[in-house]
């Protein structure tokens, strides 16, 4: 089976994949994960179920695979020249498995706890300058609801870092226009207040008030905010349709082909760090955990300081 089917896959009638499917169910019913952590899981999970059913055939039970199994498929990873990230993600949803199995009793141990990450390469996020995202966010031109939702939606994601999943679960009642802020879901399922702008604001405004002449429906604190263009259903606009859109502009504008819908966010605390903000207060805004997470953007900020230095200064070279 092809990588790309694994998406669409049904659940396999195999011991590995009745295990994989009890993990998930324990994961929705006693972790209230996301959906979005769900279908990473089964993707990572089935990715693992596949690769073992060609080498050793669709009978082998979970609790018998051991480090050794788990090293060839690693091993397989490297082949396919997955991203260390993509790696990474996929040996800690081995270990959540595995732990999980410990736990129900099909496993005497982990054998992925023995597995060791790829090292983490330091590739600087790509970020677009405050000239670069003015030209992004004008790129929609009025003339219809439509594009005053895309305005909205860039306006709103750079205003306050978003990201792509965050933006797209913004519901009518989140937004407190008295106030300047918005209620966003983050990652595990964490709310937290973000504040918006004034340009943001004002093209959420226009936007609703077309978009509910266009596609009335009753009032609703849980209305999604950003809908798609469907005539059959007023539903949120999703994640793919929203880089889709991006990607509309990027051509439009002839603005870097990398960018995507996180380059907002990236250039969101690029540009407050450039600004003298401190990197805790960032960290807040961008809903992150860690500390640690944050401090990427402050390598970015240095390297552009560097490179204005090198470029300006006489004796820096």
């Amino acid at each position: 089976m092809a990588v790309a089917d694994l998406h669409e896959a049904e659940p396999a009638a195999t011991p590995l994949g009745a295990a994989r499917e009890r993990f998930l169910d324990y994961l929705r019913i006693e972790r209230n994960a996301s959906k979005l952590t769900i279908k990473s899981y089964r993707e990572d999970l089935r990715a693992l179920e596949v690769s073992l059913a060609a080498t050793y055939g669709e009978g082998l039970e979970p609790g018998d695979i051991t480090t050794l199994h788990l090293r060839g498929y690693v091993s397989s990873l490297h082949e396919q020249a997955l991203s260390k990230a993509t790696i990474a993600r996929r040996l800690a949803s081995l270990r959540s498995f595995f732990r999980f199995g410990r736990r129900e009793g099909w496993a005497d141990t982990n054998p992925a706890k023995p597995l060791r990450n790829p090292r983490k390469s330091r590739t600087l996020p790509h970020f677009l300058s405050t000239a670069e995202i003015g030209q992004l966010l004008a790129a929609p031109k009025t003339g219809g609801w439509q594009s005053l939702r895309d305005r909205a939606m860039l306006e709103t994601m750079y205003s306050a870092g978003l990201r792509v999943s965050e933006l797209v679960g913004i519901q009518d009642g989140d937004l407190d226009f008295d106030n300047g802020l918005v209620i966003v879901r983050g990652k595990g399922k964490r709310e937290r207040l973000a504040p918006l702008g004034s340009f943001a604001m004002k093209a959420l405004k226009v936007y609703i008030r077309e978009r509910d002449r266009a596609r009335p429906r009753k009032p609703h604190r849980e209305n999604a905010t950003f809908i798609g263009k469907g005539v059959k259903r007023i539903e949120a606009i999703t994640v793919r349709s929203t880089a889709r859109m991006l990607e509309k502009y990027l051509q439009q504008t002839g603005l870097d082909s990398r960018t995507s819908p996180h380059t907002l966010r990236h250039s969101f605390a690029t540009h407050l760090l450039d600004a003298g903000a401190d990197i805790r207060s960032v960290q807040e805004l961008l809903g992150h955990k860690s500390l640690i997470t944050t401090q990427i953007y402050t390598h970015v900020s240095t390297a552009n300081l560097k490179a204005v230095y090198e470029k300006a200064h006489p004796r820096a070279r």
